[in-house]
């Protein structure tokens, strides 16, 4: 599959809107990762097979010493399926994290880049805060914020939606944050510990959040773009109607 990129010669929104295309496309290939992880996981569940007892005996070479030079038994089915669950465990819990920054990223890269349009500022790209050294770099989330009220006061058709994504975003944020603080109290209430666990269900879902909150986003981009694409078009009609009137006076003063 290849994407239609704007060319390199395109105006800068053409390149923003591009710029915000593809954190959108790496937000859904980590989300099909951690779905894809997460079924791996649920399926290497050692409760979900009859796991078969048979032994086999691991001989110690002849420089083995001490505790190590007795044969011993080892059951390799149990074996293999309980390092499978550590291994997809790991999977499972690395792709849902990268999967949220990635999302995030979309999310904040997409309110970015709607703030900077409003401003009157003219970015061909996204640009984020980087956090580490060398090749260690990584884009860190900005502000998700991306002025629902504008929206509202330009009468934009999905600002209900755009406003319920945001604030279930927010939700999920603030409920990892109460979770964190709870859990770094040196003692916990049972009370305490039932919205604990309550917030850490409610954060689970902040990735999928973030990424529909970024898919609204990036179409309320489009929108935020008419004008200075419709300022593009008419500066281009100007240009060539001013380049065929000068062409005209050319031939007629060569026809005089």
């Amino acid at each position: 599959m290849s994407y239609n990129l704007a060319p390199a010669n395109a105006p800068w929104f053409e390149h923003l809107a591009d710029s915000v295309d593809a954190l959108g496309e790496a937000a859904r290939e980590w989300k099909l990762a951690a779905a894809a992880a997460e079924t791996a996981y649920e399926q290497a569940d050692p409760l979900r097979r009859v796991l078969h007892d048979g032994k086999v005996t691991g001989r110690p070479g002849p420089n083995a010493t001490g505790r190590h030079d007795r044969p011993y038994s080892r059951s390799p089915h149990n074996r293999a399926v309980f390092a499978l669950q550590n291994l997809c465990l790991y999977a499972r819990n690395r792709t849902r994290g990268e999967y949220e920054h990635a999302a995030l990223l979309y999310a904040s890269g997409a309110a970015w880049a709607i703030g900077q349009v409003r401003a009157g500022e003219q970015p061909a790209q996204v640009v984020f805060a980087v956090d580490g050294h060398d090749q260690a770099r990584d884009l860190v989330p900005g502000d998700l914020d991306a002025g629902v009220g504008l929206f509202e006061a330009d009468r934009y058709s999905k600002t209900s939606r755009l406003k319920a994504a945001y604030e279930r975003l927010l939700d999920g944020l603030d409920a990892r944050r109460t979770a964190e603080e709870i859990g770094d109290e040196e003692y916990v209430s049972e009370q305490d510990a039932s919205l604990m666990f309550e917030c850490w269900a409610n954060a689970e879902h902040i990735a999928d959040h973030a990424f529909a909150y970024g898919r609204l986003l990036q179409e309320a981009l489009g929108f935020v773009l008419l004008a200075p694409r419709e300022a593009h078009r008419k500066q281009l009609a100007d240009a060539s109607a001013a380049a065929s009137a000068a062409e005209a006076a050319q031939s007629e003063g060569v026809a005089q």
